[in-house]
């Protein structure tokens, strides 16, 4: 199965998870994603610390679904390629018993699928190879590991930027929100030009000008649509950076363009 999913990918064009892993200092990355990463680098410098802040997002919100809101169920979507403290890695350390699906359409990320799939006796991984543009595969898929009918927590970090289309992401979250059980999160990033204005746009179109998985800017008034009907936590609609940062790193971020929304299912 590897073999037949590797064999349609193109190491000659940049593609968004090997891109990321780029910025984020791995080494699972072609030339052509490296100098895509280099093209956007001189124009928004910023991108290689919004990698590693939205990392960190990752972790914050993983230990307060855990901890805070002892959810033990978790369905990431997006997964990109692993690299330190993945979803199932912070979930299980603080909850053995926690259970993980990852989602992604990428065949590198397929790959990499066995480093996703260790977990601790007491909880379970498990991996789906579909598109976000399919939510009812991925969730009939999910269902195998996780119950919906008690509390998940759902990550879609980075990954709506891709999806063309309002209705058709507006179309996507409806029906996520509608599998949520009472006491579920949601947690979501999307790339806007709130903050850089006219410099992320201009990193946006070199991206869209080389690679066939061109980017939707989108504004922090279309992320709050996407948790409509959900309780919307504090601080709302913001920079990822700016959601309940760790003391130890408060003074050592900034606001970038990545807005975050984080909400619970009453």
């Amino acid at each position: 199965m590897y073999e037949e999913r590797l064999a349609g990918f193109a190491p000659t064009t940049a593609h968004p998870a090997r891109t990321w892993n780029y910025w984020l200092g791995g080494k699972d990355n072609y030339e052509a994603d490296r100098e895509a990463g280099d093209a956007i680098l001189e124009i928004y410098p910023e991108i290689a610390d919004m990698a590693r802040f939205q990392r960190a997002f990752l972790r914050r919100i993983i230990r307060y679904f855990t901890v805070d809101c002892g959810i033990r169920q978790f369905l990431d979507i997006g997964t990109g390629l692993p690299t330190a403290d993945n979803t199932h890695e912070v979930a299980q350390r603080l909850a053995p018993e926690a259970r993980v699906v990852y989602v992604d359409n990428d065949p590198i990320v397929l790959r990499h699928a066995e480093a996703l799939l260790r977990s601790t006796p007491e909880g379970r991984t498990d991996y789906i190879e579909a598109d976000l543009r399919d939510p009812g595969r991925i969730l009939d898929e999910a269902a195998r590991t996780l119950d919906f009918t008690q509390p998940v927590a759902i990550t879609l970090l980075g990954v709506l930027l891709f999806i063309p289309g309002d209705d058709t992401v507006d179309a996507i979250m409806g029906r996520l929100r509608d599998v949520m059980a009472p006491g579920s999160h949601l947690a979501l990033t999307h790339t806007t030009t709130a903050v850089g204005g006219g410099r992320t746009d201009d990193a946006a179109k070199e991206w869209n000008d080389n690679s066939p998985n061109p980017m939707v800017m989108r504004t922090p008034e279309h992320i709050r649509g996407y948790v409509r009907d959900l309780e919307l936590l504090e601080p709302g609609i913001v920079p990822l950076t700016r959601w309940r940062p760790d003391p130890a790193d408060a003074s050592r971020t900034r606001d970038i363009d990545e807005f975050c929304a984080v909400a619970r299912k009453p």
